[in-house]
C-alpha cells in the first residue's frame, strides 16, 4: 500500500531536519497534512535516537511482570516515506518492536517479536489499525481480526478486546499505551528530551550501517 505525495514527502523531510538536530522545528512541518501523517512524522523527527521510559500505569498489577525493574528503552531505529520501526527494549530483553505502518486511511501498529535466535515468536505481528483519524498527538489502535485469532489460538483470550495507542509531544514524551475494557490500563511514558545510548540491534533484525 502507497502512501500519498503528502505523506512522503513530508515524513523526508522531517528525516532531513531531524538528522539536523532539531525535532521539535521539524515536526512543525507536518501540521497542515493528514493527522496520521503528522504523527509519523513527529515520531520519525527523532529517528536514530534513543530515550529511557518508566511505568506510569499498569492496573490491575500483573503478577511475575517482565517489565517490573527493568530500563525501558525505545530506539526510533528505521524511519521510511511509508513506515517507522521503533524497538522496544526491556532490560536485556531485545525482543520487541513496534511497526507503525501508514495505510490508505491510516495508520497500522504490529509487535514484531522475535527469539533470540532472530526466528518469530508464536504471537507476533498484532496490532490492529486506526479507526479514526486521531490527531498529531495520539492515535489509537484496536485490535483487529488476525491478532484475535491468533491469540485464541495461543490461549490468551484476555487480549481480544486490546486497543493499544501511542502519543508524542516531540522532544518531550512519547507514551505507549494498552487498554481493556474491565480497567486494564498499562503505560509506559518516555523521556524524549534527554538522548540516552542507543541500545544493541534487536533479535532478528539487520545492523544499520
Amino acid at each position: 500500500m502507497k502512501t500519498s505525495v503528502i505523506a512522503a514527502s513530508t515524513l523526508a523531510t522531517i528525516v532531513l531536519a531531524a538528522s539536523a538536530g532539531n525535532p521539535q522545528n521539524a515536526a512543525h512541518a507536518a501540521t497542515a497534512a493528514h493527522p496520521a501523517d503528522a504523527f509519523l512524522a513527529r515520531i520519525a523527527a527523532h529517528c536514530g535516537q534513543a530515550f529511557a521510559g518508566q511505568i506510569v500505569a499498569n492496573e490491575p498489577a500483573v503478577p511475575d511482570d517482565p517489565f517490573d525493574g527493568k530500563a525501558l528503552v525505545m530506539h526510533v531505529r528505521e524511519c521510511g516515506a511509508e513506515e517507522v520501526k521503533v524497538p522496544f527494549h526491556v532490560g536485556d530483553d531485545h525482543s520487541r518492536t513496534w511497526v507503525l505502518t501508514r495505510t490508505a486511511t491510516g495508520l497500522r501498529l504490529k509487535h514484531d517479536h522475535r527469539h533470540e535466535d532472530g526466528t518469530d515468536d508464536a504471537v507476533t505481528m498484532y496490532g490492529g489499525d486506526t479507526a479514526t483519524p486521531g490527531t498529531e498527538v495520539r492515535q489509537e489502535f484496536p485490535v483487529d481480526a488476525y491478532s484475535i485469532e491468533m491469540f485464541e489460538r495461543e490461549g490468551l483470550n484476555v487480549s481480544v478486546t486490546n486497543t493499544w495507542a501511542m502519543e508524542i509531544e516531540p522532544g518531550k514524551r512519547f507514551l505507549y499505551e494498552l487498554a481493556r475494557p474491565g480497567g486494564r490500563l498499562f503505560q509506559v511514558e518516555f523521556d524524549l528530551a534527554t538522548p540516552v545510548e542507543t541500545p544493541p540491534t534487536p533479535w532478528g533484525h539487520p545492523e544499520l550501517r
